[in-house]
């Protein structure tokens, strides 16, 4: 099951719960921005570390022009995504805080069906909906 996108997209799941409990707590005594800087130099440090240790180095040179670009985008929208989620877990609830950042969950579904050509059927759009339901349920109520 190791090797299976569900194994790693439910450890994806955990890490991410665990990532607003602990920088609901982490915030408390920091401004929102500087909890980023410390979280991304952690993750620089930590992935650094994971990347030497696998032998998964290689020479940048060796990396296409058209995986740059979008790696460093994906990069410069990653880091904007911390900041303002940051930014909402130091003036709002983490239980309240995650659902809302998950409706990228439902911005995925959207933006894969139009730039990727990924197609989802009928039950995987209600899925979508429910998502969205729920996590708007979270804010007004």
């Amino acid at each position: 099951m190791s090797a299976s996108w569900v194994f790693w997209a439910l450890l994806s799941a955990v890490f991410a719960a665990l990532t607003a409990i602990f920088g609901k707590i982490g915030v408390a005594g920091v401004p929102a921005d500087m909890a980023t800087l410390i979280r991304t130099v952690v993750i620089l440090a930590v992935t650094a570390a994971i990347v030497a240790a696998t032998g998964q180095w290689q020479s940048p040179s060796t990396i296409s022009g058209k995986t740059w670009i979008f790696l460093v985008l994906s990069g410069l929208a990653t880091g904007a995504s911390w900041l303002a989620y940051y930014r909402a877990l130091s003036v709002g609830d983490a239980a309240r805080v995650a659902p809302v950042d998950k409706l990228s969950i439902v911005l995925v579904a959207v933006f894969a069906v139009m730039f990727l050509g990924e197609a989802l059927s009928l039950v995987h759009w209600l899925g979508i909906l429910l998502i969205a339901t729920g996590a708007l349920v979270l804010v007004v109520f």
